[in-house]
């Protein structure tokens, strides 16, 4: 296979992987769409519980309230029927104190009933609109779940569609490179690009300039050292702007991501690591015409 059509099956390989992981990233994030709406819906289902049990308290209060309301009352009229029979000034002030005690102590436990049976009312009131909003929140995460599960069902079947492109580019490309491929684009959504005027547009670095020459006379596959992109030749248009490069304390190297490579493959080697990028050599795979 001529180098050419090599690079122009990476190409085209490249635009099908970056819109298939794509998709894979978007169903592997789809349940944090819905995670905010759903921890909303637990916390407000809890919150009820809790709250739904107040107004059984606030009734056995005024339950209580009533009994000594009661008492009061029965003292009160005690004293007033006392007062009929009444000798003596002192009983006439015993029986005084009691009426007003025992009225004051009618009219604090009848505030204090109002306030109970108001509080239970906004209680009831607030526990009503609670059930409406939670059973709101149920049918709108439902819906949304139904829609999100019918998107994922969507990019599954685009991804199976994109898969089948992939079988159609990949036979006549070596299986390392494309594994290679894959995994750099997984990374960086690109895994071929060009170089100009000596310098990688993936990674703005200056390449070494026997490594451009080969480069450009395109007889075998190439990876930058710097960020292990494959490499093609390619002119600069007349008026355009040579790219900007940036130097090596800028951009450091990406020999870890080259290493993850050699130990996937040292097993299928001689026992050398040829993909190193640790020691500056260049990577290269030849195709034959």
């Amino acid at each position: 296979m001529a180098m050419t059509e090599v690079f122009d099956k990476l190409k085209a390989l490249q635009d099908v992987l970056a819109e298939k992981y794509s998709l894979m990233a978007k169903i592997e994030d789809s349940p944090k769409q819905l995670f905010t709406q759903d921890e909303l819906l637990v916390r407000l289902r809890k919150e009820f519980l809790e709250t739904s049990a107040a107004p059984e308290t606030l009734k056995a209060e005024a339950s209580q309230l009533q009994l000594e309301l009661e008492e009061a009352e029965k003292s009160r009229e005690a004293g007033e029927k006392g007062m009929d029979s009444i000798s003596t000034h002192r009983e006439y002030e015993a029986l005084e104190k009691q009426i007003n005690e025992a009225s004051a102590k009618e009219s604090g436990i009848r505030s204090e009933l109002q306030k109970k049976d108001k509080e239970r009312e906004e209680l009831n009131e607030k526990l009503r609109m609670d059930e409406e909003m939670i059973k709101a929140q149920e049918t709108e995460l439902n819906s949304n779940k139904a829609a999100l599960e019918s998107e994922v069902q969507s990019y599954q079947n685009q991804i199976k569609e994109l898969e089948a492109q992939e079988n159609e580019i990949t036979p006549g490309l070596d299986s390392e490179i494309v594994y290679k491929f894959q995994r750099i684009i997984q990374r960086n959504r690109e895994g071929i690009v060009a170089v100009k005027n000596g310098v990688c547009t993936g990674c703005h670095m200056i390449l070494p300039a026997q490594f451009a020459n080969e480069v450009h006379e395109g007889e075998k596959i190439l990876f930058c050292p710097y960020c292990s992109r494959i490499l093609f030749y390619q002119e600069i248009a007349e008026g355009e702007e040579a790219e900007d490069f940036l130097s090596m304390d800028e951009t450091g190297t990406l020999a870890d991501f080259d290493d993850e490579f050699s130990d996937e493959y040292d097993e299928e080697s001689d026992g050398t690591d040829d993909d190193s990028l640790d020691d500056g050599d260049e990577k290269s795979i030849s195709f034959d015409d």
